[in-house]
């Protein structure tokens, strides 16, 4: 291997590093609340931990289902069982509308993300996104 191969294949290694050093951290969820009106879903297994107080979340939201409305909710365990919307972070407009969110993250330490199904009785599709 000659000196401008190798200098090469060392300032590509370069680039990809830092450009994976440089990547935001995204989750994508898609998923269905199940059919009848009270139906929800349980994004977070366990509640929002910020340690971080300066840190800022970027969330779409995407219901998938046409004449199905969901709400995308923050709250504890005991509003998601009673499929109340604590705090709600976004609401659909049906297939093609996607929602941002731009949160503070402190705001949300200690609450679940859920979903609650607001219009409809059919299964409802939808993609959530956080960054």
């Amino acid at each position: 291997m000659n000196r401008k191969s190798f200098a090469t294949m060392v300032c590509a290694a370069a680039l990809v590093f830092a450009a994976a050093k440089n990547a935001h951290a995204l989750t994508v969820i898609t998923g269905t609340v199940g059919p009848g009106p009270a139906a929800k879903y349980l994004l977070t297994g366990s509640a929002v931990n910020v340690t971080n107080g300066n840190a800022v979340l970027k969330i779409t939201f995407e219901v998938t289902t046409p004449g199905e409305n969901l709400a995308l909710c923050a709250g504890t365990v005991s509003d998601f069982v009673a499929g109340k919307c604590a705090t709600q972070l976004n609401d659909s407009g049906g297939p093609g509308f996607t929602f941002l969110t731009i949160v503070d993250a402190a705001s949300l330490n200690g609450k679940h993300l859920y979903i609650i199904k607001e219009v409809g009785t059919n299964p409802a599709g939808f993609l959530f996104t956080i960054e």
